[in-house]
């Protein structure tokens, strides 16, 4: 084979390469959450703001669309907290008992985070009679 064959071969190689390495480095994360009913995205770059998208299907193919996601939360009937929290790798840092709902505020590994009450939160997950909400950092609007 000759030198420059060799050498045009080896430059495309290295240029694939690197495209696939941009790529994996421009495209969004994981989802933070897995399964549920119905996946909302919360775009914007602050709360006054924020757009609510949500997909009944496809969430990650949603993401791919979606520009300044600031946030995310999924909507489940059924639901394990200390499992979900095994998940995540999360820890409940303080709750608050409402009428219709338990609400926890928690520090996980996930992407998102803002300050509550002087902590770092960013998973909040909502337990109501029927369903669960969980959302990152917050939840958003009302549920």
């Amino acid at each position: 084979m000759k030198p420059e064959i060799r050498a045009v071969k080896i430059f495309i190689l290295l240029a694939l390469a690197a495209i696939m390495l941009a790529a994996a480095v421009a495209l969004p994360k994981r989802l933070c959450f897995e399964g549920g009913e119905a996946y909302t995205f919360y775009c914007g770059t602050s709360s006054a703001d924020c757009k609510e998208v949500t997909a009944q299907n496809n969430a990650a193919a949603v993401r791919l669309s979606l520009k300044n996601v600031c946030g995310e939360a999924v909507v489940y009937k059924s639901f394990d907290l200390d499992g979900f929290l095994k998940k995540v790798r999360g820890r409940v840092v303080f709750t608050e008992e409402l009428s219709d709902s338990v609400n926890y505020y928690c520090t996980a590994d996930l992407p998102y985070s803002v300050t509550v009450n002087g902590h770092r939160i960013n998973l909040h997950i909502c337990v109501r009679a029927d369903s669960v909400k969980a959302g990152s950092p917050i939840i958003f609007g009302g549920y």
